[in-house]
């Protein structure tokens, strides 16, 4: 369990017991997150009505009428569609940021691990999946490998799916964040999760999609249900229209790059704009942007249902109704035109005056065409100045769910057909050593590219073709990056050894310029964008990117701007009197703790000075894939990998303090439970890695983020106070099935001090009814509180279960 130290008013939580109804259904009774403050907007009613006439002047009427009216709660669109699939929260409750909520997800895709996650599912004493409407199955990771042992696994995963009765699409049918877009699993306005980082990508579509972790998928699967915390959620504004000759692939690269310094880690992403900015973004574009929302850091990245959205939702149902026709069926039914009507009526959008945690903008107009890399998402460089460079290639790739749909397909074949009308309509062929490498996102996406001529265009140019699938993108199959060759590649991730070879380069582009680099032999462009006169550089950065002049603000928005001034200067003045919270909050806030949980947690500091340790430093890959290592071998090798006396030095009730980024890395749910092994209950970092946030709750190992105390750690004991690093990375093998991350910086260790591991002598008494933790610096040092997140009883309730799949377990006997 994981908790921020020092929640702000709107992000500091209260549970409160309550039934409710949602979507129809009776949900039983649990514990789900209230703010403990309101703003001043709504904490502060006006008792003082106005004049008749003024209400009839209608210069003043909209803004007094506004005073009288009591004020609601104002949420964005993410906050508004969790709110749709939380079950048991209290009547009246708003969600916001920083909730714990219980979640029934409109829909749940597993991959390939599919079989791991069934197999967890049944050692859970599960039998029957409990809502077979909300289930997908895919298989779409290693669908080149025809081995047996592969074939084996693939027919486990169908057999299971028919018994199961739950949607399923075999190898070849496409990626399966595809099949969900484009058979409509993936809805606007709903929330869908999956079991593979990507899940981002149905943001493209205005459906909030979020990545889950094999536990998560099985305890949906078993109850429908699982736990997820509200991140903090910033608003990205788009300002300009696209120009000609740059995509959305671009646009997201560019992103990565100028927005390099974990700006959005772990955050929900909201794009936003004006009609004319969002218009110039299609919804492929923007299904290419949401997808590497994943690889800037975010949790989410979700556009609004606009007209652009409205235009293609109508488009995909005529299609089906065609399709239908001619009893085609190949496009998914879900889209109808009355289900359209539905929708458009009742569609969700983010409140005016929701509160966002950062502000971001990007003005469309002044980009280039870009491209990622060398060996990190985080290199971004327009592609004018790589073209200067003259830098070979030797493979290109056009494949993954990021951009392999028709249209994606087209842009690359224009390349080539129009090469071939320089060339007196001979097609040419691709550069001598070059290997060109094409895969649809989806078969249904390779029929449209087949019907348009633009497959047969790429494959007459030398283009080698593969199965629908992720392939060459996750490192799987033909086509993989040798020692010293240099790649380009129209995929999300090209960190060192992705791809192949970890001696090899690997770069990110557009369709269009993948298939140009492939047609030259070096990395370049179609020569489709031409820089506007007086372009001076990309204009981006903090805010929402409107310049105070051509800022047009109803009365509405100008009232809401200054209730927003009047509950921070309420905000900051309580804390000039009280500090960082007044005594009557203190007491307000004490948290409900269940009958047999610790209200206190206490022990010695034993401190791990690094940021960056990945879960591989945690608990070494070389035993994740053995399923005989014992809780005794667990502890012993148990952060081995970071400092190999750890395990001479930490002991029993120990509380272990590390510094920022802790557990970021691959999934490996061992990382928790080894750190469990060695009987210690409680880590203690400056921050933590998403994926080992939700595996230290799922596997029931507490945790609280107190950057403070890792500062005054590193004051006392190495006089360093380091931020996590941006250094090259390098992908953790193994990672094929496996919910991974974005691999992280190596260790950083400050340099006066080379002690990895040291016993501080400080205490720690974690107080969970009070949520704060008192430390003490040493028998005669200084004494000091620190407020944190609460634990809230419905985390409480997995964590003394034993972990996810024990509460599982105990929810399936009350069932039964």
């Amino acid at each position: 369990m994981l908790l921020r130290a020092a929640p702000t008013h709107r992000q500091a939580l209260f549970l409160w017991p309550k039934k409710r109804i949602t979507n129809g259904l009776s949900c039983p009774t649990s514990t789900l997150a209230l703010p403990l403050h309101r703003t001043f907007a709504s904490s502060h009613p006006q008792s003082q009505d106005v004049f008749h006439a003024q209400l009839e002047d209608s210069s003043t009427s909209t803004v007094l009428s506004s005073l009288r009216a009591p004020s609601s709660i104002s949420q964005t669109l993410t906050e508004k569609i969790v709110q749709r699939y939380s079950v048991g929260i209290a009547e009246g409750k708003f969600v916001k940021s920083g909730d714990y909520v219980t979640l029934s997800p409109y829909k749940c895709m597993t991959h390939d691990n599919s079989w791991p996650v069934a197999t967890k599912f049944l050692s859970i004493g599960a039998s029957s999946i409990n809502d077979r409407e909300q289930i997908v199955m895919t298989l779409d990771h290693d669908v080149q490998n025809k081995s047996e042992t592969n074939l084996k696994k693939y027919r486990q995963i169908e057999e299971f799916a028919k018994r199961q009765g739950v949607a399923f699409y075999p190898a070849g049918r496409g990626i399966g964040h595809q099949i969900m877009v484009e058979e409509g699993y993936a809805w606007p306005g709903t929330l869908a999760v999956a079991s593979d980082s990507h899940s981002n990508m149905y943001g493209g579509v205005g459906c909030l999609g979020t990545p889950v972790v094999r536990t998560d998928a099985a305890s949906i699967w078993a109850t429908s249900k699982t736990w997820w915390q509200i991140p903090p959620i910033c608003k990205v504004t788009f300002t300009g229209t696209l120009p000609a000759g740059v995509t959305g692939k671009d646009v997201i690269v560019a992103l990565c790059g100028l927005f390099s310094h974990d700006e959005v880690l772990n955050q929900a992403i909201e794009f936003a704009g004006s009609e004319d900015s969002m218009s110039s973004l299609k919804v492929d574009d923007r299904l290419a942007i949401a997808n590497m929302t994943t690889e800037w850091g975010a949790l989410t990245g979700l556009f609004p249902i606009d007209e652009t959205l409205q235009r293609w939702l109508k488009y995909k149902a005529t299609e089906t109704a065609l399709n239908q026709a001619v009893a085609d069926g190949e496009t998914s039914a879900q889209f109808t035109h009355q289900r359209l009507d539905d929708l458009f009526a009742n569609q969700l959008s983010a409140d005016r005056g929701a509160k966002y945690a950062k502000y971001l903008h990007l003005d469309l107009s002044t980009l280039s065409p870009y491209v990622s890399g060398p060996n990190s998402v985080k290199v971004a460089t327009p592609l004018h100045d790589l073209v200067a460079q003259n830098l070979k290639v030797d493979r290109a790739y056009l494949v993954s769910c990021t951009n392999s749909r028709a249209s994606d397909l087209a842009a690359a074949a224009k390349v080539f057909k129009d090469a071939a009308e320089r060339n007196g309509g001979k097609m040419p062929k691709i550069a001598d050593r070059v290997n060109f490498y094409i895969a649809a996102a989806s078969a249904p996406e390779q029929a449209a590219a087949e019907a348009s001529g633009d497959w047969q265009a790429m494959l007459e140019a030398g283009a080698k073709p593969l199965p629908a699938g992720c392939g060459p993108c996750i490192g799987l199959g033909t086509g993989l990056l040798e020692p010293g060759e240099v790649g380009i590649s129209a995929s999300n991730r090209n960190f060192k050894g992705r791809m192949g070879s970890t001696d090899a380069k690997a770069y990110l582009a557009s369709p269009e310029v993948v298939a140009a680099s492939a047609l030259y032999g070096k990395i370049t462009g179609p020569g489709w964008y031409s820089q506007p006169s007086g372009w001076s550089g990309v204009v981006r950065g903090e805010g929402d990117g409107i310049k105070e002049e051509d800022r047009m603000i109803t009365a509405d928005e100008a009232l809401e701007k200054v209730i927003g001034q009047l509950d921070n200067l309420v905000e900051d003045g309580q804390k000039e009197i009280h500090g960082s919270e007044s005594p009557a909050q203190a007491d307000n806030q004490l948290t409900e703790v269940l009958p047999g949980f610790p209200e206190r947690v206490e022990g010695e500091i034993v401190f791990c000075d690094a940021d960056n340790i990945n879960t591989d430093g945690i608990y070494p890959g070389k035993y994740t894939y053995q399923d005989d290592v014992s809780t005794e071998k667990m502890a012993e090798v148990c952060m081995m990998n970071y400092d190999s006396a750890f395990a001479s030095i930490a002991r029993e009730g120990d509380i272990l303090v590390a510094g920022f980024n802790f557990g970021c890395g691959s999934s490996r749910e061992q990382a928790a439970t080894a750190i469990l092994a060695k009987k210690i209950s409680l880590v203690v970092a400056g921050s933590f890695g998403n994926i080992f946030s939700r595996n230290s709750i799922n596997n029931a190992l507490m945790g609280v983020e107190v950057p403070k105390l890792v500062q005054r750690l590193r004051q006392a004991f190495s006089g360093v106070v380091s931020n996590a690093s941006q250094q090259k990375v390098t992908e953790p093998s193994q990672n094929q099935e496996s919910l991974d991350s974005p691999p992280p910086a190596p260790p950083v260790i400050p340099q006066k001090e080379k002690l990895l591991t040291r016993r501080t002598g400080w205490k720690l008494v974690w107080d969970v009814r009070r949520s704060k933790v008192d430390i003490q610096e040493g028998e005669n040092g200084l004494r000091w509180s620190q407020r944190v997140g609460e634990l809230p009883p419905n985390v409480q309730e997995i964590i003394a279960a034993g972990g996810l799949e024990k509460w599982v377990k105990k929810q399936i006997k009350n069932l039964g």
